[in-house]
């Protein structure tokens, strides 16, 4: 997911770039057809940009917390870049965009287009840095999600082997319980056999002691 984000990084980057060679450039020209070309461009351009911007916008969103927090702050750098460029091509659509940019270009020194190319070369040699710099973030966090994902297998695999442990603890103990209610069963029988012979003794005895009573009555008798 984040080498999409990298993707569209990579492509505003370049995107903004060549915005800003065509803003310089479209400031300078003295031909109105082919400075409304030059707009026409630029406006285009822009419009693709704002695309690229809600995609990185809905990308970084679909990720994880830790990632989320560090492209959206990338993000913000974007979009005040975006507002930047929105605001020099609203000075060259302006009515009186000619004569300022051209102030403008010969006050800052700008109308040498070996400056204006410096700039643009600065200005993509930074895009550069930034899409290096969102890559080696984005490896980082994927070297710590890959790390995370490995011990959560590793505590997985561990709750399993405590799970089958618990399961033939439950079998043993269903065992032994099974052989505690036989245990009851028989004794629960010996009981009932011992009762059942103490019955019988006491009435054997109590048979033989009034036999031996009718037999000394007897004998008294006669």
């Amino acid at each position: 997911m984040s080498s999409v984000f990298e993707g569209y990084e990579r492509q505003y980057c370049e995107l903004s770039a060549n915005l800003s060679r065509k803003c310089s450039s479209a400031a300078l020209l003295s031909d109105q057809e082919q400075k409304q070309q030059k707009i026409s461009e630029i406006n285009a351009g822009l419009d693709d940009a704002e695309v690229l911007i809600r995609k990185m916008d809905l990308e970084a969103r679909s990720l994880q917390p830790s990632v989320k927090a560090m492209l959206l702050a990338k993000l913000r750098e974007y979009k005040s870049d975006l507002n930047k460029l929105k605001r020099e091509f609203k000075r060259l659509t302006s009515p009186t965009a000619d004569q300022a940019a051209r102030e403008d270009l010969l006050d800052t020194g700008m109308a040498n287009p070996h400056m204006a190319s410096a700039e643009q070369r600065e200005r993509l040699t930074m895009s550069i840095e930034r899409i290096n710099e969102s890559s080696d973030r984005i490896r980082e966090s994927r070297r710590t999600m890959l790390e995370t994902e490995e011990l959560g297998v590793s505590i997985l695999q561990d709750l399993h082997q405590q799970r089958e442990t618990l399961l033939s603890s439950h079998q043993k103990l269903h065992g032994i319980d099974d052989a505690i209610d036989k245990s009851k069963k028989v004794l629960s029988s010996m009981s009932r056999r011992i009762s059942r012979n103490k019955w019988i003794v006491a009435s054997v005895i109590g048979a033989l002691v009034f036999a031996i009573v009718i037999i000394i009555s007897y004998k008294l008798s006669h």
